[in-house]
């Protein structure tokens, strides 16, 4: 079974950077596309980027396009959220997922089924 743990969140000043980590236990972490989700008090989770097996990455949200970096470490069963140039818009609970349908080339947000807890991201002025 497949468990994750978010951790790195935190309080930030507004153009400030944070690096989200998401260790993976459980299954073959690098045969499985990862990514970042977030949800805002009162809003709809949003998916924020996605990493295939191999590396390839996505960013489907527009407003973080440029300002963002989701990497991974297979020798540490890892992901990484790289923030940069932060804005209070940025806060929200970042969750972790993953997306265990092997060696998938073609990830969408819909394809993730397994889920971390989240990290707090709070963007302060």
């Amino acid at each position: 079974q497949v468990q994750l743990v978010e951790s790195g969140g935190g309080l930030v000043q507004a153009g400030g950077s944070l690096r989200l980590s998401c260790a993976a236990s459980g299954g073959i972490f690098s045969r499985y596309a990862m990514g970042w989700f977030r949800q805002a008090p009162g809003k709809e989770r949003e998916f924020v980027a996605a990493i295939t097996y191999n590396g390839r990455k996505t960013y489907d949200l527009e407003s973080v396009k440029g300002r963002c970096d989701i990497s991974r470490s297979n020798a540490k069963n890892t992901v990484y959220l790289e923030m940069n140039s932060l804005k209070p818009e940025d806060t929200a609970v970042y969750y972790c997922a993953a997306d265990l349908r092997e060696f998938a080339v073609v990830v969408g947000a819909a394809h993730f089924g397994v889920w971390g807890q989240g990290t707090l991201v709070t963007v302060s002025l």
